[in-house]
């Protein structure tokens, strides 16, 4: 929704004791007996008065601070909430994920998941850290850039070498407990198996149930990894399981998650400004050089 607005429209009552003044304190003309006097005093001309009306008018409405007000671009964007909840084991730091690069499971990761925050145009994205305990990496925002910045500082086993996927659920729920949008995803991703913590993931889940939240579970590696508890995780919140056994396979999984169906998000009211002064600055300033033009002539 497009808008017109002045940040001080109280400065334009000056436009009423200007023009007054305009009119009624004129310079006084004295008396003077010439003969043929018309060579002497000029024309003065309609049109100065009218120029001079424009100046002063564009002048005292700049004061005011014309903006144009853009609102549409929170209120008609469609997108959903998502919480990337990412497992910084100990196990994590394994190689060989990815075959055509020599990095560790969490650097493939963490290079993944930044390319699928900064696609996420429409919608507002988390992280949550997690190991033998969680934390939130990043609030959900729309700033993707922040976010993806953020999960380049991430490093594996920063919480610990063990798996607490409880309190990364329970951790996203948090992060989401705010969130007004229709649709509320967590995006979790483990190699292992819950052993730490002090929430079950059977209780997390409840509590991402109470909040309406889907959570995608995705299982990476196969020597410790717990399907049977993820896919039991996706089916009781109505979202899905799978399985990466190599980077290709985890980009296949976020281009899937991309494609969900997008919902209207309700967020606070935002507005674009953008400022008209500098026009009506233009348009006083040719008006005074017109003015300064037909003075220079008529000495």
């Amino acid at each position: 929704m497009n808008g017109l607005s002045f940040e001080y429209p109280w400065v334009i009552l000056l436009l009423v004791p200007l023009i007054y003044c305009l009119y009624a304190c004129r310079e006084k003309e004295v008396a003077r007996y010439f003969v043929h006097l018309q060579w002497f005093v000029p024309k003065k001309g309609w049109w100065r008065q009218i120029v001079i009306l424009l100046v002063l008018t564009a002048l005292v409405v700049a004061l005011s601070s014309p903006v144009r007000l853009d609102k549409q671009a929170m209120d008609k964007r469609l997108g959903r909430d998502i919480v990337l909840v990412l497992d910084g084991s100990g196990s994590m730091g394994a190689l060989g994920f990815d075959t055509s690069r020599r990095e560790s499971r969490f650097e493939t990761l963490k290079r993944l998941a930044s390319n699928f925050v900064l696609k996420r145009i429409h919608d507002n994205v988390g992280v949550v850290y997690y190991g033998d305990f969680a934390f939130i990496a990043s609030p959900v925002t729309y700033e993707k850039a922040i976010v993806a910045e953020m999960i380049g500082y991430l490093n594996d086993a920063m919480a610990g070498q063990n798996t607490a996927i409880g309190e990364g659920i329970a951790m996203g729920v948090r992060a989401l407990e705010h969130s007004k949008a229709q649709t509320k995803i967590m995006v979790l991703l483990s190699d292992g198996e819950h052993n730490s913590g002090r929430i079950s993931p059977e209780e997390a889940v409840s509590l991402a149930l109470l909040q309406q939240i889907k959570i995608y579970t995705i299982g990476i590696g196969d020597d410790a990894l717990d399907e049977t508890l993820l896919r039991h995780i996706a089916d009781e919140s109505d979202g899905s399981y799978f399985f990466a056994a190599d980077a290709a396979a985890l980009q296949k999984i976020y281009g899937y998650i991309d494609a969900l169906e997008q919902s209207p998000i309700k967020s606070s009211e935002y507005f674009h400004k953008t400022y008209l002064y500098s026009y009506l600055l233009l348009l006083a300033l040719a008006g005074m050089l017109l003015l300064l033009y037909n003075h220079i002539r008529r000495v």
